[in-house]
């Protein structure tokens, strides 16, 4: 394959993914509508179509190998496109988390809507949906410093995970009748949470394709060369 046009082949790979991110990201903003509005028929919608971003991983996926087999690619080359499968696998996490919650709320519904942790829980997944939103934009940009201040963005949803599970414990030894539907919220919290998770890690895996280095920034890991 000549140069050029593997150097086309990448920049399809990187429209499509970004393609992919802009549609996850569509769904965790629909997430955070259900979660203010209870919308049992919006939450049906998001947790049923799931297939749709399971497809695009799956053809990028292709794509990805499809450029490793083609062509032996240089070290860089090949650090973006092993990156570039890992960050699809956290994408399609996020997408799966988001449907898992949709599909939580549209079996359950949310009986008070207006409760302090919700409330809280839908502030965190804002912070969690401009953390994935900014994890995409340094996959464009390979802006490393960028891609490090996302990574301790997580610090703060994990504290703000902290604070909420305290808050449920608290409805529920106070008020036993709510008890169903706290139990719901810290499973929603939980995926919230791992949601900030997986944008770090996308953060993680552009640092890696941009410096050859992999570490753990939320957790203090050890390099992986």
């Amino acid at each position: 394959m000549p140069r050029k046009h593997f150097d086309q082949e990448l920049e399809q790979l990187t429209q499509r993914i970004t393609e992919m991110g802009d549609a996850i990201h569509e769904r965790i903003v629909s997430t955070i509508r259900v979660l203010r509005t209870g919308d049992t028929e919006l939450a049906r919608q998001i947790a049923g179509s799931d297939g749709s971003i399971d497809h695009m991983e799956n053809e990028n996926e292709k794509l990805c190998l499809n450029l490793i087999v083609s062509q032996q690619p240089i070290a860089s080359d090949l650090r973006t496109i092993a990156g570039s499968l890992k960050i699809l696998t956290d994408m399609e996490r996020e997408a799966d988390q988001c449907a898992d919650i949709c599909e939580m709320v549209a079996a359950e519904g949310l009986s008070d809507s207006q409760s302090l942790p919700l409330s809280h829980i839908v502030a965190t997944l804002e912070k969690v949906d401009n953390m994935f939103s900014g994890a995409m934009d340094v996959f464009l940009s390979q802006d490393v410093e960028r891609a490090r201040e996302i990574c301790q963005a997580d610090d703060e949803v994990d504290a703000l995970f902290g604070k909420i599970v305290l808050e449920v414990c608290t409805s529920i030894a106070q008020n036993s009748s709510h008890v169903m539907r706290d139990a719901d919220l810290l499973f929603i919290i939980k995926y919230v949470e791992r949601m900030g998770d997986h944008a770090t890690n996308i953060a993680e895996w552009v640092i890696y394709m941009v410096t050859g280095e992999h570490k753990d920034l939320n957790k203090g890991g050890k390099i992986i060369p």
